[in-house]
């Protein structure tokens, strides 16, 4: 089984069933949008085996190699004549502020849902909730008691391919190996099965070790246990940019929910209540993006009614008269 060092990100293109490396250049097709060439189930293999390979590299990167990779592309797309738009999500963790309210009246139930959400279709959704950041307490030990209950049942999944499962167990042992990481639950899986794991850490030793805020494609979950609010509120300051930010507060957390608010609504491009980031709803105001490096694009989004805007260019005409306007602008 190949390693991290035998799987350098390097771009290549696959056109057409040849392999073009990402220093050289190629044209792309063009003409009628209708016009389109049939590939072969050869090609379509290929295409296949090459998306595996990406894999295999692109899962065991951390978040800033992926970033750099894409900037890598970002620079190439730039430097062609009619540079393309990107728009590319790099990762993200999702994580949600449990109040103390909220823990305390409804923790258990908490607990379950997230455990539903963390493993929903073997955790590779993006919006998959990671992390869980709560005041470290007796309703922590019993947050995180009936978390680990919850996952206990929960089977192995098959992932989509060998490099995604290999990946998340590479991740699996990052998070494990760090300092200051407690293991809560372990489980076993081999091949490409993905089962939960649960892992708990104080908001001290987050603070200190930022890899912890990396992305695990798949299942596993970590508990960070906060000092108090303020801490709390350190850790949220301390993210990078994320898909969502989800809060679970009851009427005695406004206050802090309102000191948490104007940090978390920078940090993600949705913050939902009371609920789980796994659900994406598409309607007009949907926003799935975030502040980079969770999108590339910050005013964007890839579910709901705006994401057609970023394949749109805006075009401002002034004094024309009427019979030079578009068909649709005249009158």
């Amino acid at each position: 089984m190949p390693d991290k060092t035998d799987l350098a990100l390097r771009g290549q293109h696959l056109i057409a069933g040849t392999r073009t490396g990402g220093t050289e250049t190629f044209v792309p097709a063009h003409g009628p949008a209708r016009d389109f060439a049939v590939g072969t189930p050869a090609l379509v293999g290929q295409a296949c085996a090459a998306a595996e390979e990406a894999f295999w590299s692109y899962g065991y990167a951390t978040r800033a190699e992926r970033a750099a990779f894409l900037d890598t592309i970002a620079d190439e797309i730039e430097a062609r004549p009619d540079p393309i738009p990107f728009f590319g999500e790099l990762g993200s963790v999702n994580p949600m502020f449990l109040l103390p309210g909220a823990v305390r009246a409804r923790g258990a139930e908490i607990a379950g849902g997230w455990a539903g959400s963390l493993t929903m279709g073997a955790g590779q959704f993006c919006t998959n909730p990671g992390i869980a950041i709560l005041i470290d307490g007796p309703d922590a030990d019993a947050f995180t008691d009936a978390a680990t209950e919850a996952l206990k049942p929960v089977g192995a999944q098959v992932m989509p391919t060998g490099g995604i499962a290999v990946a998340y167990r590479a991740g699996r042992d990052r998070v494990a190996g760090t300092r200051g990481v407690r293991e809560v639950l372990a489980s076993m899986c081999d091949r490409r099965d993905a089962t939960p794991y649960l892992f708990a850490t104080t908001g001290r030793e987050w603070l200190a070790n930022h890899a912890l805020g990396a992305e695990v494609f798949g299942p596993p979950g970590l508990i960070v246990r906060v000092a108090d609010a303020a801490e709390m509120e350190a850790v949220a300051r301390s993210l990078r940019g994320q898909l969502t930010c989800t809060l679970h507060l009851d009427a005695g957390d406004t206050a802090l929910g309102q000191r948490l608010m104007p940090i978390l609504e920078r940090k993600a491009g949705r913050v939902p209540a009371h609920g789980f980031p796994t659900g994406v709803e598409v309607r007009d105001a949907m926003v799935h993006g975030g502040p980079y490096p969770a999108s590339t694009n910050f005013g964007a989004t890839s579910v709901g009614t705006l994401p057609i805007r970023r394949f749109l260019r805006p075009v401002s005409y002034q004094n024309l008269p009427g019979a030079l306007l578009p068909e649709d602008l005249r009158g």
